[in-house]
């Protein structure tokens, strides 16, 4: 059986002899640098699984380096390390492309845990099929181009809000603007003081949500835009 694939990125040397002492036992292979340059080599070389990523090396930003993960080797997971886990840095995150955060110190146990769980979930979505997205309580059919609710009556949805939905469905966890959402669904520029994305947001929401007015599955970013997240199902619950 092949071995699935971890790059290590993280300055601190004692972290990356830890963990490539540690993930090895546990059928993985390991590889760890601690720089961006030697990282980007990797990538190309080694070619991994997944990427476990730390925030914080010195004198780069561990987003930017996320950025250039998700630029270089889209099949690569990220699992990001950081020293603060408060919403704004694991939205910051997100954003940047990452799967999962964690936060430092750690148990390895735990972080063998999510290393398991995030190569699982990216293995999950490969599989499956592209063209049945569930969306909160209701399944979206993007070949049917309709959507249904739990006892199988059709949503009613108009096209621009259906073209909406399949470029949440197609960027999973991935943060949006406005700008983003107009472009890839409408194939315009948003104008000015243009609400129309927020208004149609809004309206699904209510089509699908279980809590349209605290949103779980289309969430709000303030300031940036919106994602999409899939891990929840009928009842809210993840």
């Amino acid at each position: 059986m092949t071995r699935q694939k971890l790059l290590i990125v993280d300055d601190e040397a004692s972290l990356r002899e830890m963990l490539c002492d540690y993930l090895p036992m546990h059928g993985f292979d390991v590889r760890a640098v601690a720089d961006g340059a030697s990282m980007n080599i990797e990538l190309d070389r080694f070619g991994p699984d997944l990427v476990i990523l730390d925030v914080n090396l010195i004198g780069e930003s561990g987003y930017d380096l996320a950025r250039e993960i998700a630029r270089r080797s889209r099949a690569a997971g990220i699992l990001m390390l950081t020293a603060v886990g408060d919403l704004p840095h694991r939205l910051e995150g997100l954003a940047a492309g990452a799967d999962d955060y964690m936060a430092k110190p750690f148990e390895p146990r735990e972080l063998l845990a999510r290393v398991r769980s995030v190569i699982r979930r990216l293995g999950e979505e490969e599989r499956t099929p592209a063209s049945r997205v569930r969306f909160g309580r209701c399944v979206l059919d993007m070949a049917g181009r309709t959507m249904v609710d739990p006892d199988g009556a059709d949503v009613q949805l108009t096209s621009m809000e259906f073209d909406l939905l399949c470029v949440f469905a197609r960027h999973p966890r991935q943060i949006l603007s406005r700008d983003q959402l107009c472009r890839l669904a409408h194939n315009r520029d948003l104008e000015p003081g243009d609400r129309s994305i927020d208004i149609r947001i809004t309206r699904l929401r209510k089509k699908f949500e279980t809590e349209p007015d605290a949103p779980a599955v289309l969430v709000t970013v303030r300031g940036e835009g919106y994602f999409y997240e899939p891990a929840h199902d009928a009842a809210g619950h993840r």
